[in-house]
C-alpha cells in the first residue's frame, strides 16, 4: 500500500525505487524478510513487506510480525524517561545515586565522579558498550551484557558489574555509545517501585493503543527468527553468536533472552515489537496522533543535548539528543537527508529515521543482522527519498 506525496517540501517517496531495494536485497539473499512503513504528515502511505519472518517454516513477514528491537528499544524507552521527567519523578541533572545509591563507578584514577540521568540518555556517561571492545576489555572482563545476551541475568547483577567497571572518561566530556540507557532503566525501576514493563505499557502501550511492545514473550508464530547474513544466505542466529560489526569485540546475541522473562528489561536492545506499532511510536514523537509526551519536551529531545565538535558514532554531522542521532550538517552527514532529521538503527537489522522538513517518519525492520541496519539496503531506503 503506497500513496506517493510531498510532505513540508519537495522530496518526494520514489517507491519504485523503494520497491526495488526491498526486492533486491531479498533476491540477493542480504535479507531474509523485511517491512517498510512510512508516514507523511501522521498518515501512514507506505506499508511494504517481503520475504519471510522464518524461512524455515516458510511463514510471511507481515507489518504485524514482531521482531527483536535491538537498539529501536532506545527512543520507546527514552519516551518514558522523559514523561518521568516531566511529573517530576525524575531529573535530568540530578545524580544518579539518588535512586541507584550503590551505582559508583570510578574513573581510573579512582576518582568517583556525578553522573546524571542526561549523561546516560546522551553517552555522555563515560559508559561503554562490551561490543565495542576487544575481548581483553574492562566491559568484556567483568562479565557485562549489552542487553542482547546471557538470558536470565538481573538487573542489579548487571548494574553491579557496569559499575565494576573503570569509566571511560569523565561524565561530560566525551561521547561513547553506551549501556546507558540500561542503567536509566534501573533508576527508572528504583524511582518508580515498578517494572520497566509495567512503565511502558502505562505511559506508551495504552495512550497509543499498540499491542506488541514488551521486554520478554512466550515463544509465537508471530515472532520473527533472528538471521544474520552468511553466505550464501543468511543463517538463523544462535545463542553465543558473535557476528563482527566494529571494532574487534562483535556483538553478542542470544536471541532465546527474548523468551526468558528473567532477564533484565534491557531499554538499549531487549524489547520485541512490530514494525507498525514502532511507526505509531515514533510518529507520535513526530507529534502526530495520540501524544505521550509534551511539545517542549518533544522539541528538548530534538535539539542536539552534545557539544558542538563531540563525534558520535555516526560520524561528522550528526549530533545526539534524548534516545537518537539528530543530524546537525547535512553536508557532512552526506546521507542527503536535511539538518533536523532524527534517526537510528538496530543490531538485529533495523533503520529509521523521522525528518521534521518534510513531516516524514520511515521504518525499516528486517529479521536479518546487519543488513538492515548497516548493509545497502539502508542506504538504498535514504537515497530512495533524497538522492
Amino acid at each position: 500500500m503506497d500513496r506517493p506525496r510531498s510532505c513540508g517540501g519537495e522530496q518526494r517517496m520514489n517507491t519504485e525505487r523503494l520497491d526495488a531495494a526491498l526486492d533486491s536485497a531479498l533476491a540477493d539473499k542480504r535479507i531474509v524478510g523485511g517491512v517498510h512503513l512510512v508516514s507523511e504528515g501522521g498518515e501512514t502511505v507506505r506499508a511494504r513487506a517481503v520475504g519471510l519472518a522464518d524461512r524455515e517454516a516458510g511463514r510471511p513477514m507481515t507489518p504485524d510480525t514482531r521482531i527483536r528491537l535491538a537498539s529501536l528499544s532506545k527512543p520507546v524507552c527514552t519516551a518514558v524517561f522523559m514523561s518521568l521527567v516531566e511529573d517530576g519523578t525524575l531529573a535530568l541533572d540530578a545524580p544518579v545515586t539518588d535512586h541507584l545509591p550503590g551505582f559508583r563507578p570510578r574513573l581510573p584514577d579512582g576518582t568517583e565522579p556525578v553522573i546524571t540521568l542526561h549523561h546516560l540518555l546522551t553517552h555522555t556517561a563515560g559508559l561503554g558498550y562490551r561490543f565495542l571492545e576487544t575481548e581483553t576489555g574492562p566491559y568484556a572482563k567483568a562479565g557485562i551484557s549489552d542487553g542482547l545476551d546471557q538470558p536470565g541475568l538481573s538487573m542489579s547483577e548487571n548494574m553491579r558489574r557496569i559499575a565494576s567497571a573503570p569509566l571511560y572518561y569523565a561524565p561530560g566530556t566525551a561521547w561513547r555509545y553506551s549501556v546507558g540507557i540500561d542503567v536509566a532503566g534501573a533508576v527508572a525501576e528504583a524511582a518508580t517501585g515498578k517494572s520497566m514493563q509495567a512503565l511502558l505499557d502505562e505511559r506508551i502501550a495504552t495512550p497509543l493503543g499498540t499491542t506488541t511492545l514488551s521486554f520478554a514473550t512466550e515463544p509465537a508464530e508471530d515472532l520473527a527468527t533472528a538471521y544474520r547474513n552468511a553466505s550464501p544466505e543468511p543463517v538463523p542466529l544462535q545463542d553465543g553468536d558473535r557476528p563482527i560489526l566494529w571494532g574487534e569485540g562483535g556483538v553478542s546475541f542470544a536471541p532465546s533472552r527474548a523468551f526468558d522473562a528473567a532477564s533484565f528489561p534491557s531499554c538499549g536492545a531487549g524489547m520485541i515489537g512490530s514494525p507498525r506499532d514502532m511507526l505509531t511510536v515514533l510518529t507520535s514523537l513526530a507529534g502526530h496522533g495520540p501524544q505521550v509526551l509534551k511539545p517542549e519536551t518533544l522539541e528538548l529531545m530534538k535539539s542536539p543535548r552534545i557539544a558542538p565538535g563531540i563525534l558520535t558514532i555516526q560520524g561528522p554531522g550528526v549530533s545526539f539528543g534524548y534516545g537518537w542521532g539528530i543530524v546537525t550538517d547535512a553536508e557532512l552527514a552526506a546521507t542527503g537527508q536535511p539538518a533536523g532529521t532524527l534517526k537510528w538503527g538496530g543490531v538485529y537489522g533495523h533503520s529509521w529515521f523521522i525528518d521534521p522538513t518534510h513531516d516524514r517518519v520511515s521504518v525499516l525492520m528486517t529479521n536479518t543482522a546487519y543488513e538492515g541496519m548497516s548493509g545497502q539496503l539502508p542506504g538504498d531506503i535514504v537515497g530512495a527519498f533524497y538522492r
